[in-house]
C-alpha cells in the first residue's frame, strides 16, 4: 500500500516565488520611506538612506558566512556518538 503525501501550498516554487516578490516589495517600500522623516541622528553616517538596512543585511552575510566556515572546523564524523571507546 502506497500513501501519496499530499503537498500544501507552500511546497510548490510558485509559491515560494510570491513570497520572494512580497518579501522585496515591502523591503523596498520600507527604503522609500526612509526617505519620508526626519533623521535624529548621533552620527552622520546613520543619516545615509537606508544605513541600517544595509548594515542589517551586511551584518547577516557576514554570520552566515562565518557559520559556514566554522561548520567545518568544528562538524564531526555522522557516527562520531556511535563510537565504542571501550
Amino acid at each position: 500500500m502506497t500513501t501519496d503525501k499530499s503537498k500544501s501550498g507552500l511546497d510548490s516554487p510558485r509559491t515560494g516565488r510570491i513570497i520572494l516578490w512580497c518579501v522585496g516589495g515591502v523591503c523596498t517600500l520600507l527604503a522609500l520611506a526612509d526617505l519620508l522623516y526626519p533623521k535624529h541622528v548621533h552620527y552622520g553616517f546613520e543619516g545615509w538612506f537606508a544605513f541600517y538596512g544595509g548594515l542589517g543585511f551586511i551584518s547577516c552575510f557576514f554570520l552566515i558566512t562565518a557559520a559556514r566556515g566554522l561548520r567545518k572546523l568544528v562538524m564531526r564524523d555522522e557516527d562520531y556518538y556511535d563510537r565504542d571507546y571501550r
